[in-house]
């Protein structure tokens, strides 16, 4: 059992104490206003998850799926909008609750009964599928690339030097949190300026300057013809589009999981939050737009290097391209892994805190520089055996269906979650911010089609065959997983020995956490 209180202590750093009577244990979590994040830092940790790898290629993988320039651009705009109504949802939820751990709080707000079920659901989907491997593999195979004369595909090199992206994001974090901070800023403002030069790029391709000829991709941009001379088009095929958008949107929700490390909470996401999502969702439509504007639809369908590599040859020519632009994409991959390692430790710590994690005290420890190195510990393991694990020139791919499919069902839940509390607990439920009912049908709608779409077979002649519905049976599996986790470790473990650990949380200027064990 768990109990919440407010109250105020004054301790300066993170700190163990063991109470010798009555078998209690505590820790104690402080963090300055100094180490606090701000306004600013927000914003720059959720444009750093959204900003990676897949906006310099997916616009490619999008356009080879549908076969329509028109169809393309609606279905970015489309990711826009989901983004957005998530964003609604997760601001009403997170201002309730400002603390750190995001949906394990509002999972164990909305679904109380049976007790830390939903926890362990997302704890299972979170701690196996929230990893870094997909950007960290991206760095490593962008390392390889400049240093090599001719397109290699993925190798073990790159999966290498993307364990050590990863390595070093996890020690800067847990021996100089501070310095990870800025070193996130700086990447953000990297990025925001990237996706400006290719922007503005665009703008300039659409008014005739421009290394090549007009490639007129936005005449008769809905055309038939060029659907069926580009694409395989049909639901399935705009099902994997999407979900790559889905993908590449990924990531608004990155302030939810450390709202105890926020100056002001409540303010500070309400401003970062929605200024972040539309900056970057404004900035992805701007460079499809680019890319269209600069790039021939053959070249987008068939092409093996990435569409943004296509774009700096046609608009800079070959040498900007080639030397420019694989700084600028890992550099983009380098700042991704930097904040997921950042976020969901902190998820990964609060689930320590409530003991939903074996050893929980370990990781929820912030020894020894008042970070939670354990908890990035964890991140890393895992993240480590995803990079690792799936055979050569698979692991993207994989990476992209393991992640967004589970997804969409904890999204579902909380949506409806949501609904519920409007609607039947009005009284009990207050929030400085309303979602309205046609956001979060809106929302229910699409992640629907997301659960659905994995499943529908695809025509016979699209790569995966026989298989194609693996991935989401994955995804299901772990969310199963977490039902049978639950069954294991919250009822069956304490019965055999005999006791439970109850929690007790008390909130303040700094965090106590109380581990009382009861017989059973």
């Amino acid at each position: 059992m768990r109990s919440d209180r407010n109250d105020s202590h004054g301790s300066a750093k993170s700190i163990v104490v063991r109470q010798r009577h009555a078998d209690v244990e505590a820790q104690q979590f402080s963090y300055s206003d100094e180490r606090k994040l701000g306004i600013f830092s927000t914003a720059f940790l959720i444009i750093n998850k959204m900003i990676g790898t897949g906006i310099f290629s997916a616009p490619a993988t999008v356009f080879s799926a549908t076969g329509s320039v028109g169809i393309s651009l609606l279905l970015w705009l489309l990711g826009g909008i989901l983004a957005l109504c998530g964003l609604s949802i997760y601001l009403e939820l997170g201002l309730a609750i400002p603390r750190s751990g995001g949906e394990k709080n509002y999972l164990e707000r909305i679904f109380r009964r049976p007790k830390y079920l939903a926890s362990c659901i997302l704890a299972l989907q979170m701690v196996l599928l929230g990893f870094s491997a997909g950007n960290a593999v991206a760095f490593g195979q962008l390392i390889v690339d400049a240093c090599s004369s001719t397109l290699t595909g993925e190798t073990w090199a790159a999966r290498a030097i993307g364990i050590g992206c990863v390595t070093f994001a996890v020690l800067l974090h847990s021996l100089l949190p501070q310095w990870g901070v800025r070193l996130m800023n700086l990447m953000g403002v990297f990025k925001v300026v990237v996706m400006l030069v290719i922007a503005f790029s665009g703008v300039a391709a659409l008014a005739g300057y421009r290394g090549t000829d007009d490639p007129h991709n936005f005449d008769h941009s809905f055309s038939r013809t060029d659907m069926e001379r580009y694409g395989a088009g049909g639901f399935y095929a705009y099902s994997s589009a999407f979900l790559s958008i889905i993908y590449t949107f990924s990531g608004w929700e990155s302030a939810n999981y450390v709202l105890s490390e926020v100056r002001n909470p409540r303010r500070t996401l309400a401003i970062a939050a929605p200024l972040a999502v539309g900056v970057v969702t404004v900035l992805y439509m701007m460079a499809n737009i680019a890319y269209f504007a600069a790039v021939r639809k053959l070249d987008l369908a068939t092409s093996e290097l990435l569409v943004a590599a296509l774009f700096f040859k046609n608009m800079f020519g070959e040498s900007a391209a080639a030397k420019t632009l694989p700084v600028f994409v890992a550099v983009s991959s380098l700042g991704s892994v930097l904040a997921t390692s950042f976020a969901h430790s902190r998820l990964n710590q609060e689930l320590g805190k409530e003991r939903i994690l074996p050893f929980g005290r370990f990781w929820a420890s912030n020894k020894p520089c008042n970070a939670p190195a354990a908890s990035l510990v964890l991140h890393w393991v895992i993240t480590v055996i995803v990079i690792a694990a799936p055979p050569l020139g698979h692991s993207y791919d994989a990476i992209i269906e393991l992640t967004v499919y589970p997804r969409a069902w904890i999204n579902m839940l909380l949506t409806v979650g949501l609904v519920y509390l409007q609607w039947n607990k009005p009284e009990r439920w207050k929030s400085p911010w309303h979602t309205y009912l046609p956001i979060s049908m809106i929302y229910l709608f699409l992640n629907g089609l997301l659960i659905i779409g994995p499943f529908v077979p695809p025509p016979s002649s699209s790569i995966g065959g026989a298989h194609f519905y693996l991935f989401p049976l994955v995804g299901l599996a772990v969310l199963i997983s977490g039902v049978l986790y639950w069954a294991v470790w919250i009822k069956l473990v304490p019965r055999v020995k005999g006791y439970r650990i109850e929690v007790e949380r008390v909130f303040g200027h700094d965090e106590i956490v109380r581990y009382h064990r009861v017989s059973l």
